[in-house]
């Protein structure tokens, strides 16, 4: 049977033969899979597809269920909602991350061949392993970096490079790939399931990236000053050399085919990974749902669905429009409520094949990024802008032109409808005293705007400690949430020096503890 891999290589080769009816038959014909040597565009899409559709299966399954987004209903032990992690659980995305980040690599290493140097796909490489190797080092904290993916080379037990290093590093790589971009070079765009080809969106994307990465080490007191001043020349007083997001149709996302499929070319990972009823079954949680709910927000409104399912695709439960409570005792009887419908229902909304599903960053999130840069006041303004515009932008992803514009009236009746209005006067960060922040502000709309992006919800809370969760009885781990993943088993006796150094320099491998940026 042939796999996805290969049909997203066969495309590619047809697609850079399909104009050329001068080419000898016998060329044209070769097995792509029997090649000794691949393109750049060859490897692009595989690479991109594999990672994401690990990203949201962990998204579904790990991510939500920390994030008060759902609860897999069980009194069975190793529940994530109740911060119950098993070291089984670091496996999958090491192993998918890693081997993907050769592909990426190599994209790299072609594209800087005198016969098939392409700065456009150089730059893209960059972007990508640069997107990689974050989610690793904010997973994982130290890990194999400049020793990484070089098996090839005799490299069989690379050192783990540590997190500060890495980040200093990526931002290196940021910088190149912004240059590089610069140039336009064209790529072959049947070979770009992101942009496809639009090479100006891939350097927005780049310094989009750029930004969440200097936002996260900013609150490290060794970095900070070089981080925020970047972050001001980025977003402000050089803007022009760093073009970032600035709407929906700058998101980085790959666009799934939207059917049924799990053979299909692009078909969502939801519909090849997740069963339908696996998809329906665990509960959303009181958090997620009743704010929404609350705010009479349209992505669950059936006013903006379709036969009157929301756009988001919840079923309402025996009780409505209600969720269930996260960290709940084991042994405590609770009534499964609102959920996702899965394809397997035909109600005509459901995000297992959504087409729109498949986010690697959006342009809410680069809102928010700015909003907090402006209220810290580290760019001009005091953050309002940003906010009303990150709230319109996560709505309009889902519901495109809900809101038309920042200055949309609908936009002002919205947030002063569902109190969620910014205020000015409040303190930046939460007190004693004061119960509501400028960050808790900012933080509770990112939440919703990083719905199914990997593990963003996650990394961030455990950056900023927001939005605040509700803290259920049942929790395990002292009812701390997990600051990491531990190593996966198979590192220890592959690797075991390294691992060891690794341990003794970042602290005990278990969930508890902190990565570089975490740190005090």
């Amino acid at each position: 049977m042939i796999n996805k891999r290969t049909i997203y290589i066969l495309l590619a080769v047809v697609s850079l033969f399909a104009f050329s009816c001068k080419k000898d038959f016998n060329e044209v014909n070769t097995d792509p899979i029997g090649k000794s040597a691949v393109s750049a565009s060859q490897l692009l899409a595989p690479a991109l597809v594999d990672v994401l559709s690990a990203n949201m299966v962990r998204n579904r399954n790990f991510n939500n269920e920390l994030m008060q987004v759902t609860v897999d209903i069980s009194d069975a032990e190793g529940k994530v909602f109740r911060y119950d992690v098993r070291r089984t659980w670091a496996d999958y995305t090491w192993n998918a991350w890693y081997v993907e980040l050769t592909n990426l690599r190599d994209i790299y290493t072609i594209a800087n061949k005198p016969e098939s140097l392409n700065a456009s796909y150089k730059g893209i490489s960059l972007i990508t392993q640069a997107w990689v190797f974050q989610l690793l080092t904010d997973v994982y904290g130290d890990v194999p970096y400049t020793q990484a993916n070089q098996g090839k080379e005799g490299v069989y037990e690379p050192v783990f490079d540590k997190q500060k290093d890495i980040y200093l590093d990526l931002f290196n790589k940021l910088e190149e790939a912004n240059k590089l971009l610069s140039e336009g070079k064209a790529i072959t765009a049947s070979s770009d399931p992101v942009y496809q080809g639009d090479i100006n969106k891939w350097r927005r994307f780049g310094n989009s990236l750029y930004l969440r990465l200097l936002l996260r080490i900013s609150g490290k007191s060794e970095v900070s000053t070089q981080a925020i001043a970047k972050i001001k020349e980025i977003a402000e007083t050089n803007k022009g050399n760093y073009p970032i997001m600035e709407n929906n149709t700058h998101t980085a996302k790959i666009l799934w085919n939207g059917t049924n499929s799990s053979t299909s070319v692009y078909s969502s990972p939801f519909m090849i990974s997740v069963r339908a009823v696996d998809f329906r079954t665990p509960a959303i949680t009181n958090f997620f749902i009743g704010n929404l709910a609350n705010w009479a927000d349209p992505r669950v409104n059936t006013t903006f669905g379709v036969n009157g399912v929301s756009r988001l695709g919840i079923a309402p439960g025996p009780a409505g429009l209600i969720g269930v409570p996260s960290g709940y005792d084991a042994g405590t009887s609770i009534i499964k409520q609102s959920y996702f419908y899965s394809d397997a229902q035909n109600a005509g909304v459901t995000l297992q094949t959504d087409p729109y599903t498949g986010i690697i960053m959006n342009c809410a999130e680069v809102d928010f990024i700015l909003a907090e840069a402006a209220a810290k006041g580290w760019i001009s303004g005091t953050g309002e802008s940003y906010y009303l515009k990150g709230i319109a932008d996560a709505i309009n992803y889902w519901l495109p032109t809900r809101f038309t514009s920042v200055s949309d009236p609908a936009l002002a009746s919205y947030v002063v409808a569902a109190d969620i209005n910014w205020n000015n006067n409040l303190p930046l960060e939460n007190s004693a005293i004061n119960s509501s922040s400028k960050m808790q502000l900012i933080h509770l709309q990112k939440y919703y705007a990083m719905f199914l992006v990997d593990f963003q919800q996650w990394i961030e809370y455990r950056r900023t400690g927001h939005p605040f969760l509700p803290k259920g009885t049942g929790l395990a781990n002292g009812g701390k949430m997990p600051s990491r993943l531990n190593y996966p088993l198979v590192t220890q006796s592959t690797n075991p020096t390294s691992y060891k150094n690794a341990v003794a320099v970042q602290g005990a491998d278990d969930i508890n503890t902190l990565v570089w940026w975490q740190k005090p």
